[in-house]
Formats: structure tokens, sequence, C-alpha cells
């Protein structure tokens, strides 16, 4: 049995955004010809008239009758004509109630699940690369566009190294206690002694384990200026340089990855074309990344905005899936989410999304 929206974590609050109680209201009847309604507007983009519907439903209703539900639900603020005689589509409001109990959801398929796994399948992928994966992995099963935010955060490390690249040249490798490996080139006298780079090594590797860049960096500081560390003159501007250099090479407001911006402008209409600038102007200011943080942490799970509910950019015939992604103690370090027109295949996308941020739970926390 196909499982509804609610068990991935959306939230219920969403259904006193329309009339209250109006889910629970409406009958067998009406629930059906309203999905019918939306079913066909995601699939074709076209408005459905009575005959068509009757031609869907379970039930046997004359043209009449579906007529007068339409009707009803037109009043209700969930359908429109988009013109005189012609059939229903479904408002903002509508899409909302479909989405929060009528649409039903697949399970994702094994493909789509293969796919999504090889984000765990290199353990020396840097988190930047992940990211990047990651968000172009979203943008192509979905043909809409990725984002995915991520606030900087100062982990916890377990080795550090410096290795000589060539004269003047050093890298240097970060381990971090999950597992992650980021590397940073700096530049060196060209008579430094390759030596000091064995002894700064050694000496980092005493005082890192389970401490951030920043304590390690406040701590290796006193000591120095202290002189409790035992460093010749080349080892120690080493020290204090190479810890600088990690320090500046990390961006202080985040990470912010937007890929497939043109699958919206292919999916656009000629009315649509100023909404996607706009968008891709929001998606640019590094502000959108904390609203969009601030919209999966209120909720604690997936969110699915439609049209002008966009916390971060509210355009109307625009949709956006959310998920955060989480740490090893279930806290929420960044969001991960498909940006796409209100006719998304949302039964599959959902599954998509839900499944790529447990992914990178596991791989980025």
């Amino acid at each position: 049995m196909p499982k509804q929206i609610a068990r991935v974590g959306l939230p219920a609050r969403y259904l006193s955004d329309i009339k209250g109680t109006m889910l629970t209201e409406l009958t067998d009847r009406y629930k059906e010809v309203l999905r019918t309604i939306v079913d066909a507007y995601l699939e074709h983009g076209e408005p459905i008239g009575s005959r068509t519907i009757a031609k869907n439903l379970t039930e046997s209703l004359s043209a009449a009758t579906i007529r007068n539900v339409m009707a009803d639900l037109e009043d209700l603020g969930l359908l429109y004509a988009p013109h005189i005689s012609a059939g229903r589509l479904p408002t903002q409001s509508g899409l909302r109630l479909f989405v929060d109990g009528l649409m039903e959801m697949r399970p994702i398929a094994q493909t789509d699940m293969q796919t999504i796994n090889a984000l765990a399948g290199s353990s020396d992928i840097t988190e930047k690369d992940v990211y990047e994966k990651a968000s172009g992995l979203l943008s192509s099963m979905s043909s809409c566009a990725s984002i995915l935010a991520a606030p900087t955060r100062d982990k916890s490390l377990r080795q550090i190294e410096f290795l000589q690249l060539s004269p003047g040249r050093v890298l240097i490798v970060l381990v971090s206690e999950d597992g992650m490996v980021e590397n940073r080139v700096m530049e060196v006298p060209l008579d430094l002694p390759v030596s000091s780079l064995t002894m700064a090594s050694n000496f980092l590797n005493a005082r890192i384990l389970g401490k951030t860049i920043g304590d390690i960096r406040r701590e290796v500081s006193h000591d120095i200026e202290s002189r409790q560390a035992t460093l010749d003159a080349h080892t120690a501007s080493l020290v204090q340089n190479g810890l600088a250099e990690t320090v500046q090479g990390e961006a202080k407001d985040g990470v912010l990855v937007v890929r497939g911006q043109g699958n919206l402008l292919d999916a656009a209409s000629l009315v649509d074309l100023e909404h996607i600038r706009q968008l891709f102007d929001a998606l640019e200011n590094r502000k959108t990344m904390l609203k969009l943080l601030e919209a999966v942490g209120e909720a604690g799970g997936m969110q699915i905005f439609i049209g002008s509910e966009n916390k971060a950019f509210n355009h109307a015939g625009l949709s956006m899936v959310l998920s955060p992604y989480r740490d090893r103690k279930s806290q929420i370090i960044g969001a991960i989410g498909v940006i796409g027109p209100t006719r998304l295949n949302y039964g599959r996308i959902v599954p998509i999304v839900d499944y790529t941020s447990q992914i990178l739970s596991r791989v980025i926390g």
C-alpha cells in the first residue's frame, strides 16, 4: 500500500492553513475529485473537465454531480477556472491540501537508491566534493534545480600533516574525526628544511586529537608565546602559518551549492522568466541559506513549500522540497532539496530528497 506523505516527516501544522480541519471534513467523494484534478494537473498541466474526471473515478457519478462538487471545491478556494467554460485547476491551497493528505507516495525506486548510495562510496572524498556530487545527482534525477545549504562547522580533527610539494610549496592535509579529508596548499620559504615539516606534523598531532582548529590554534599560540613549545624558528613559523592557512581556507558564511538552474529555464513560460531571474538573484544571496536552514530547523524535518509559502523566495509557480541532514548527535547541520515548478512529481521527488538527506547525514555527519 502506498504510504502517505505525512510519514516522511511533514508537519501537520499546514492543515491549519486551509480552513482548519478541512481535510477531515471533506467527504471521500470530494477528496477523490480533488485528487483526480491535481493528478491530471501534475501530469499534463491542463484544466480537467467533468467528463474526464468521471472516467477516472472509482465511484460512478454523473457529469452534473461532478460539476457541483467542483463548484463547491472552487468556493472553498481549492480549485479555480482559468477561463469561462474551462475545466478546473488546483489553487495553491488545493495543492497544499493534496500534498499534506491526499497524495500517494511510491517507495523510492531501486535505481534511484543505488544512484544516491554512490555518495557514500568514496572514503577519501572531501566534504566539498560530497556537496557538489549530491547537488548534481539530485538535479539530474529530479530534472529540477537542486540546492544545498551548509553552515561552516569547526570540526574536531584526528590528524594533520605537512607534505612538501615542491620548493616553496607545502600541502597541508587535515583529517577530521569523521574521516573527511581537506587539503590546503601553502607558500613557505624556499630554504625551509624538510625536517621542519616532520617536526611540525608531530608537534600538532600530539595535541590535535578531538580538538578543533580554533582550539588548537589558541593553545599553540599560547605555548609558543610562553616558550613552552620547544620548536626552532622555522618549525614554529610553519605551525603558526599553517594553522592560520587552514582557518582562512574555511568559508566564514557557509556553503550554498545550486545546480541545474537551466532545468528551471527549460520548464518556464515567458510569463515565468522574470520570476526565474528573481529566483537566481535570491540563490546568489547568502541570506537565502540562513532562511533555508531556519525553515527546516523550525519544522525539524522535511518541508514542501508551494509558491508564495516559500520563506526564501515567495514566487508563484515555483515549489521547493527541502530536507535537513544531521550529524551523529541528530543535530541539523544543513539542508538539501530541489526547486521546480508547482507541477512537480511530488510522489517521486519527495522520497528521493528524503533518501539523499539520509545518505548525506551518514557521510557528512
